[in-house]
C-alpha cells in the first residue's frame, strides 16, 4: 500500500503545529517545570536559563515547524513509496 505523500506531509505539518502550540501553552503556565523537562530530554542543567516567549515568537516557530514538519513528512512518506 502506498502513502499520498502530500496529504501524508499535510498531516505532519498539522500534527507539529499542534505539538508546537501545546509545548507553547505548557510553557507559558509552567515554565519552571517546561525548563525542567527540557533539560531532562536534552540531559542538560538548564534550570539557570529562563525563557523568553513572544506572540511573535510563537507563531514564527509555529510557521517553521509546519513547513519543516510537512517537508519532512512529505519526504518520508515519498521514500516509502519507493521502497514499496
Amino acid at each position: 500500500m502506498k502513502l499520498h505523500a502530500c496529504k501524508f506531509g499535510i498531516a505532519a505539518g498539522i500534527s507539529f503545529g499542534i505539538a508546537w502550540l501545546l509545548c507553547s501553552l505548557l510553557v507559558m503556565l509552567l515554565p519552571g517545570m517546561a525548563m525542567s523537562v527540557s533539560g531532562d530530554m536534552l540531559h542538560m542543567d538548564i534550570t539557570d536559563m529562563g525563557w523568553h516567549l513572544t506572540a511573535m515568537g510563537v507563531f514564527i516557530g509555529l510557521i517553521a515547524w509546519v513547513i519543516v514538519a510537512g517537508f519532512i513528512g512529505w519526504l518520508l512518506a515519498w521514500i516509502y513509496n519507493r521502497l514499496v
